[in-house]
C-alpha cells in the first residue's frame, strides 16, 4: 500500500483549534461600532395582497433611522437559486412569515417598538395548505405561472406488462414531514460600505450565489459587492438560501452606515426553508423469488411559497426512487408544487431520504409477501457491477453496496447475536 500525505491519515481541521478554543467568530459575534440594529416585519397571515403600509408613527420612534418596504428595492425584487420567485420585501404575502418591512434603529428596543407601530393593510386571499388542493386545475394560483412548478418523469421498460406477469404486486402510500434544520447558530450578519464597495458578512453556505442574487436585488454591479462567509455554525442545506443578506445590503446601501441583524430562534423557524414534505404512492412488483420486476411511483413535493431548491429536490427524488436496487421496468413521476406553507429548500439528502423511506418500506413488504428475509431480498436486488439504474446509467466501474450490506450484517450479529441465521 503506497504512503500518502493525507489519504489514510488523521488530518487536523484547519478551523478546529479556533472553534474549540472559542476564538472563532460566528456572524452574530461580529461587532462594528455604530452598527444599526435591523428588524423585519413579517406577515401573520399566509396569503394576502398588500394594499397599504403606514410607517409614519414608527418613524417617530426615537432611535429609528429608516424603514424600508418593497418600493425601496433599487434593483429587481426577486431572487432564488433556481427560480427567481422570492421577493426581498413583498407586496403579496405567500406564507406566514413573508417579509413586509425592514426597520433600522440605533438599538433593538427602538427597532422592536417601531415594528409594533407599522400599520399594514392587507386584502386576504384564500390560502392553500393542502398540496392536493394546490394541484387542482381550479385552484387559485399562488404564482402567475400556476401551482405546479415542475414535473419530472423517469421511464424504463414496460411497467404494465411486468405487473401482469408478477407474482406479487404491493401498493403503498407514504407521507413525510416538514423538517427544520435547527442549526445552533441562527441566521445573522453585518454589512457596511467600504468606500463605494458594499461588504456583507453572513453565515452562509453559498457566498458566490448570494453575491449574484443580492446584486440583482440591489441593482449593483458585481464588482461593487463583496459577500464574505463567516464561520458558519451549521447549515445542512438550510444556509444555501438567502436569509439576511438582502436586508443587510439594502439598509447599508441606503443609509451609508454599518448594520447588523440576528434572527432569534422563533424567526429562524418562521422565515427559513425546510425539508420538503412528500406524498408518495408506490407500487412494487416482484416474482415469487423476490426479484423486483417493476415499480410505479408518483411523488408530490410541497415546495411551499417559493421554489428555493424544490425543482432539484424533486428531480433527485425521481432519479433515486428505486433506491440502490436494479429494477428493469420503471414508471416514475415527481411533481414540485407551490402551497402557502413555509418554503422548502435544501436539506441533507436532497429528496433521497424521503424516497429511501418509501422504497425500503416497500422492499420489506415484498420480502414478507414472498416469505424471504429483509436481508435476502436486498441481496437479490442490489446494484452490482454492470447493473442499469432507473435512468439506464450502466454502473461499469465499482459498486460497493454488496460488501457494505454484508459488513453491516456481520456487525449487527456482533452486537445482537440473537438475530441468528433465520433472519439471513
Amino acid at each position: 500500500m503506497p504512503e500518502y500525505n493525507i489519504i489514510g491519515k488523521s488530518v487536523q481541521r484547519i478551523d478546529g483549534p479556533r472553534k474549540v478554543s472559542g476564538e472563532a467568530q460566528y456572524a452574530a459575534d461580529l461587532d462594528i461600532p455604530g452598527a444599526l440594529c435591523l428588524k423585519v416585519l413579517r406577515s401573520k397571515v399566509a396569503h394576502a395582497l398588500l394594499q397599504g403600509i403606514d410607517t409614519r408613527e414608527a418613524l417617530k420612534v426615537p432611535g429609528v433611522v429608516g424603514i424600508f418596504t418593497h418600493v425601496d428595492i433599487p434593483g429587481i425584487n426577486s431572487y432564488g437559486i433556481i427560480v427567481k420567485d422570492q421577493p426581498a420585501l413583498t407586496n403579496r404575502v405567500r406564507f406566514k412569515g413573508d417579509a413586509i418591512a425592514l426597520v433600522a434603529a440605533e438599538d433593538e428596543a427602538s427597532a422592536n417598538k417601531a415594528l409594533r407601530l407599522i400599520k399594514v393593510s392587507l386584502q386576504d386571499l384564500s390560502p392553500i395548505y393542502d398540496i392536493r388542493e394546490a394541484m387542482r386545475e381550479d385552484a387559485p394560483a399562488i404564482h402567475e405561472t400556476g401551482n405546479i412548478l415542475s414535473v419530472y418523469k423517469v421511464k424504463k421498460g414496460d411497467v404494465e406488462s411486468a405487473f401482469k406477469q408478477a407474482d406479487v404486486v404491493i401498493p403503498g402510500s407514504y407521507t413525510t414531514q416538514r423538517v427544520e434544520h435547527c442549526y445552533i447558530e441562527t441566521e445573522a450578519g453585518v454589512a457596511y460600505m467600504d468606500n463605494d464597495m458594499l461588504v456583507i458578512k453572513a453565515g452562509t453556505q453559498n457566498p458566490h450565489y448570494d453575491r449574484r442574487d443580492v446584486a440583482r436585488v440591489l441593482g449593483l454591479a458585481m464588482n461593487k459587492l463583496r459577500i464574505i462567509q463567516t464561520t458558519t455554525g451549521g447549515g445542512f442545506g438550510g444556509k444555501l438560501d438567502i436569509s439576511v443578506q438582502c436586508f443587510l445590503g439594502l439598509a447599508a446601501l441606503k443609509l451609508g452606515r454599518p448594520v447588523k441583524i440576528a434572527y432569534d430562534r422563533q424567526e429562524s423557524f418562521v422565515a427559513t426553508g425546510k425539508r420538503h414534505p412528500f406524498f408518495i404512492d408506490y407500487i412494487t412488483a416482484a416474482n415469487r423469488e423476490g426479484k423486483l420486476l417493476a415499480v410505479k411511483v408518483r411523488i408530490v413535493g410541497d415546495t411551499g411559497a417559493y421554489a428555493s431548491y424544490g425543482p432539484a429536490t424533486l428531480l433527485r427524488a425521481a432519479v433515486h426512487a428505486t433506491g440502490p436496487y436494479e429494477v428493469p421496468n420503471v414508471d416514475i413521476e415527481a411533481f414540485c408544487v407551490y402551497t402557502n406553507n413555509p418554503f422548502s429548500g435544501a436539506m441533507r439528502g436532497f429528496g433521497t431520504p424521503q424516497m429511501a423511506f418509501a422504497c425500503e418500506s416497500q422492499l420489506d413488504l415484498v420480502a414478507q409477501a414472498v416469505n424471504i428475509s429483509p436481508l435476502e431480498i436486498r441481496r437479490r436486488n442490489i446494484f452490482q457491477k454492470g447493473s442499469l439504474t432507473a435512468t439506464q446509467q450502466k454502473l461499469d466501474v465499482s459498486v460497493g453496496i454488496g460488501k457494505t450490506l454484508e459488513a453491516a450484517w456481520e456487525k449487527a450479529l456482533q452486537v445482537m447475536p440473537g438475530l441468528g441465521d433465520e433472519n439471513k
